[in-house]
């Protein structure tokens, strides 16, 4: 029996990297403490979430490097099929089409592009490893604007810019040239115009906004006033939790989901905040040092680039909510409320488990 109970375990805890499920674990505690504050009616809804991720996270990390370098070619090619799927018959929702509906369900095709774009650019370069050409940079930039022109055109700028985001990381972690790098810097500033005329409204109003939210206190300019004055209302030490004033009545919209950083500022303070950058900072730390030990190139630049979308998610949602970045609707990462995102990410971190079990299999 003794014997049963400890081959069940063995199996259980096998793939799982001890140091980043301890982080995971931290973060997801943290976000139920912020969940019972900011929108206590959404617990069981957001702990259902947190147990469907972790067994996408246990599945996932069971699942070998080498297999997963064989599905990413169908799985990228499932994604942009998806995509034309949602541009053709997709449902509209708030003046964008960004759900495909498939009778039993609704997806939303654009969160499968944040896994499959760095899954097939990694796969990529895996290929072309014995000799890198400039020409190989290029055909990875364009299986990489595909599906982000398709995603920014439902308009969804923020899955764009994380999709775009998880890509580049791969290309760049792949030894793309500083002079190439540059060359684009100053090519997209030269394009800055062109991009502006291209945006939609709500777009260009999002960045006016950024630039004069007073402009319009009570109107588009209201969301980051209310966010900025939570934050700074906060101190040092926060008012406490479930004292935030303007959590508590009403002032922050989306304080559960996207705004919940302002939530989380106002009752902890800095202190609080010092705190979550440090399990963050831990998270992708833990996620670098796994992309460095990768036995292959392939396990080395999706490692990577998926750790660098942990620090994606944090920068442009803790920017947007203090006001140095465009409101783009992005999470923050395992503290949000909501499962598509708080999936994704899981099954990130269940990709990282799998490429450190297996760091030795193929130098051996």
């Amino acid at each position: 029996m003794m014997n049963t109970l400890r081959l069940w375990w063995h199996r259980l805890v096998d793939p799982i990297d001890p140091p980043l499920m301890l982080i995971l674990i931290m973060l997801i505690a943290l976000s139920a403490g912020m969940m019972g504050s900011a929108s206590p009616e959404r617990m069981g809804a957001q702990m259902v979430n947190v147990l469907v991720a972790l067994a996408i996270m246990r599945i996932v990390a069971q699942i070998p490097p080498q297999r997963l370098m064989h599905l990413a070619v169908p799985v990228y090619l499932l994604g942009i099929a998806l995509l034309i799927g949602v541009a053709l018959f997709g449902d509209i929702s708030k003046g964008a089409r960004r759900w495909l509906n498939l009778g039993v369900m609704r997806i939303q095709p654009s969160e499968l592009m944040k896994i499959a774009m760095p899954l097939l650019l990694a796969w990529f370069f895996q290929r072309h490893e014995t000799m890198l050409r400039l020409r190989d940079y290029g055909v990875a930039a364009l299986l990489l604007l595909v599906p982000v022109a398709l995603i920014a055109r439902q308009p969804d700028l923020g899955t764009a810019v994380l999709v775009l985001a998880a890509g580049f990381y791969v290309i760049f972690l792949a030894g793309l040239s500083w002079k190439i790098l540059g060359g684009m810097a100053v090519a997209a500033m030269a394009a800055a115009p062109l991009a502006w005329s291209l945006m939609h409204d709500y777009q260009r109003n999002r960045i006016l906004t950024l630039i004069d939210p007073e402009k319009d206190p009570l109107g588009k300019g209201f969301h980051i006033i209310q966010s900025t004055i939570a934050i700074g209302s906060g101190g040092i030490l926060g008012k406490g939790w479930g004292q935030g004033t303007q959590a508590q009545l009403d002032f922050l919209p989306e304080r559960h989901t996207d705004f919940i950083f302002a939530v989380y500022s106002e009752e902890f303070g800095l202190i609080g905040n010092v705190v979550l950058l440090f399990l963050l900072s831990l998270l992708i730390g833990r996620g670098l040092m796994i992309a460095a030990n990768g036995a292959t190139m392939f396990a080395r630049l999706l490692a990577g680039a998926l750790t660098m979308i942990f620090f994606t998610y944090a920068f442009v949602n803790m920017g947007m909510v203090s006001g140095i970045l465009p409101v783009v609707g992005v999470p923050l990462p395992f503290i949000s409320y909501g499962g598509t995102a708080l999936v994704t990410l899981s099954l990130a971190v269940g990709i990282l488990m799998s490429i450190h079990k297996n760091r030795m299999l193929v130098q051996k």
